[in-house]
Order: structure tokens, then sequence, then C-alpha cells
């Protein structure tokens, strides 16, 4: 096989626009970004997509359509020293070479506040445009000074065909890719490597790549089934443990539980499962999906979350992930309601807004007799005594708050009983002339 110093990936990166594959919802003609490019009109960027989705090939390609200069650092190894010698490069090539320069920075997620407002005086006075590459969400990732001067651009993960499409090409590429090696590959196959790679060129390229190591060690040009395997084994989906996909990914299984499709649900958890999520992190926001969302409508789904995160925890994986599964379904199917949240929250800006009220005499604890002389708890009257065991008309509230609500049962679930109990206390304590 022949040997190169650079990787397949790094080979078979486009040159120019025409080849660039997918994007086409910002790329197609009468785009945002495409009617720019054909116009000479540039402007700084953001480029928010994952890893392998094209971000960096983008700017290349801008920066050639445009006979820009491209300046390239990445906010992993660079600091403000190479900023400022970007700058200054920028501002030679503008004062000799009347050119424009395009400033690409990588992971500029990386970069902390100081230093994106390094960049802000030079955007403002044209001697660079700025393009910047992010996986994070631009929002919380990046400055609302830089946000403002510069446009975002979605890159979606690439698609099954798009994949395809360069592997295709780097199969048959003779100088830049693999078509040298005239090598034989299943269309079922280049499926699996497309599937494999979850929307990243560069991961799709690697994987080839690999393949062909592999089929070349065994003097071979097919790539057959167990080659496939054994370089395919082991792969994951697209997951972060702090970033958009996470995040995206716990929304959508909160909301599956929420709009009662257990089906839904249980997808997303084995997406996050098999992603590498941290299971104790699971098990947590499952508990707390059972208080919110179900709350009392079925309270045997918080006993079923905590007795699911407690299975996990004592079968370790992958066995215990089962009863995480199992509660999640048993959720999803549960009555809804959210009147316990709904009323907490309440209750918490009412305590924020009403401040430091004291406790009325009656409920005051008395152990002392200090506190007897001074009549703590002496007109409490004990539920038990009462008829029912509810003594009608009583304030537990401190008294500026009596008869204040905050928890309103809905018409699902158990809530339905309590609902109907709580109605029937109030009709007593309208009776006993305290509403």
């Amino acid at each position: 096989m022949k040997v190169d110093f650079q990787p397949l990936a790094e080979r078979m990166r486009p040159h120019d626009l025409s080849d660039y594959v997918g994007q086409n919802h910002i790329l197609a003609a009468g785009k945002p970004l495409q009617i720019a490019l054909t116009s000479g009109r540039l402007h700084s960027m953001i480029f928010w997509g994952a890893s392998g989705t094209g971000k960096t090939t983008l700017a290349r390609l801008i920066a050639k359509q445009s006979n820009a200069e491209f300046l390239a650092i990445s906010a992993v190894l660079a600091g403000v020293k190479e900023i400022r010698e970007a700058i200054e490069h920028a501002k030679t090539i503008q004062q000799f070479e009347k050119r424009r320069t395009i400033l690409f920075v990588d992971e500029v997620h990386r970069f902390n506040k100081s230093q994106q407002d390094a960049f802000l005086p030079h955007v403002e006075d044209g001697t660079v445009y700025f393009i910047g590459a992010t996986t994070e969400n631009p929002s919380f990732a990046l400055n609302n000074a830089l946000l403002s001067r510069a446009r975002v651009y979605v890159l979606n993960p690439l698609t099954h065909d798009d994949l395809q499409n360069i592997l295709n090409h780097a199969l048959e590429n003779e100088t830049l890719g693999l078509g040298s090696l005239k090598l034989q590959i299943s269309d079922e196959i280049k499926l699996q490597f497309a599937q494999a790679a979850d929307g990243d060129a560069r991961r799709l390229l690697n994987l080839l790549e690999l393949a062909a190591e592999v089929a070349a060690a065994q003097d071979s040009a097919i790539i057959d089934e167990q080659i496939a395997q054994a370089v395919l084994s082991g792969g994951v989906r697209r997951f972060d443990s702090h970033g958009e996909e996470f995040h995206n990914q716990i929304s959508a299984l909160h909301k599956a539980v929420r709009g009662s499709s257990p089906d839904a649900a249980l997808y997303w958890l084995c997406r996050m499962i098999d992603g590498g999520c941290d299971l104790a992190y699971l098990a947590r926001r499952i508990v707390r999906i059972a208080s919110e969302d179900i709350g009392n409508a079925d309270p045997r789904a918080l006993e079923l979350a905590l007795n699911g995160w407690e299975s996990q925890e004592r079968l370790g994986s992958p066995e215990g992930e089962l009863a995480l599964a199992q509660a999640v379904i048993y959720m999803a199917c549960a009555p809804k309601s959210n009147a316990v949240y709904a009323a907490y929250n309440a209750a918490m800006v009412h305590i924020k807004q009403s401040g430091t009220l004291e406790v009325p005499i009656h409920l005051r604890n008395a152990p002392t007799k200090l506190m007897k002389a001074l009549d703590y708890g002496k007109t409490y009257r004990y539920a038990h005594n009462e008829p029912d065991a509810y003594a009608a008309g009583e304030n537990y509230f401190p008294d500026e708050l009596e008869g204040t609500r905050y928890y309103h049962p809905v018409e699902r679930g158990l809530e339905i009983k309590i609902k109907e109990k709580l109605a029937r206390l109030h009709e007593l304590d309208i009776a006993a002339g305290n509403s």
C-alpha cells in the first residue's frame, strides 16, 4: 500500500466549493451564505456543528472563493500572542497586497472572555473577517459582543448519502485517495461504514483508511464483512457529556416521558446509555422526572425510579440498565401531573416575596415553662381528637398568609381522589367559618 505523510481524511479535503459535500441548507442557491460568496460580500461567521461536519474545510474554501488570505489558529494551542501575530500579518496583507484576510479560529469556545474580546476591534475596523468554529452552543460558549458581530451558521451532521458519496470519491480518486489500490467493497458494507461514521466525514475516512491497511496486510483488495467488523466494532454514537448533544438528548428523554411516549423515551434512554452517559446522572434525572411530571398522580413512579437507581448500582452494567428502562417505560405510561412541581415553585416564589413571617402562637412548640407561660401552643387543636382526624377551620400558615393555596391536584390518576378529599376538607373549613 502506498505510504503518504498525510492521513486520507486530510488528503481528501475538497479544494473547491463545487466538491464540498453536505450543508445544502446554507450553501444551496439562494441561501444567505451562497449569496454572500457569489456576490463577494464577506462577513464574519460562526460555524457551529459536530466534529467532521466540514467547518474547517468550508472556511478554507470560502477564503479561496473570495481570494482572501487564510490564517488559522486553534484556541486549544493559541493565546493572545498568537492572536496579535495573526492580526499583524493581516495588516501587512491589507497594506501591501490590498487583500482581505479571513482569520479562522478552531474550537473558539476554548478562548476565555478576554481572548474573545481581543478580536473585536480588528473585526470592526475590517482588518480581518472572523470565522470561528465550535462544537458548543454559541449562545453559551461565546461572548455576546462577538456573537453580535458574526452570523451563526449551523452545520448539520452529514447524511448517509453524503458519507457514501465521500467514501466513493476516496475509493475512486487515484491521486489523493485509494483509487490506485482498486479496492472492492459492497454497497452493504459501504452503508455500514456510513452508519458507523455517525455523520462525521473525518471518522468515515479514518475507518476506511484503516480497513484498507488491514486488507493490504492480508494481501487482499477486498474489504469484506470480516474486515469491516474488525474495523467498525467498538464505535459509539455522537455524544458529549458536557455539550449541546448531551443536553438535547436528556431534554428529549424528559419530554418523551412527559408526553407519554414509552417507545421514544426508551429510545433516548438507550441513546444516552450507548453514548456512554454517566448512569448515576441518568438515574437522578429519572427520579426528578417522576416528581416533576407524575407526582401524586401516581406516587409509585417515584418509588420505581428510586428502585431502578438502586438496582442499577447493585447490579452494575449491563444488567442494571434494564431497571432504568423499566422505570422510564412505567413513567411514560403513568398518569401525568405537574401539580407538585407547580406548587413547590409557587411556594418558593411566595417565600422570597413575603419575607420572614412569624410562626403563629398556636403552632409553636412549648418544651419549657417560659414558653408555656407565653401561651406557645395553647390553642392548638390536636387533629386526632377532632372528627375524622381533621380540625376544621384551623390555620397552619403565618397569619398573613391564611387561606393561601399552592397545590392544585389535576383530574388524573390518584390526584383525582386527592382533589376530591381536599375539596371536602375545604367545605368543612367554610362551615367552620374559615375559608
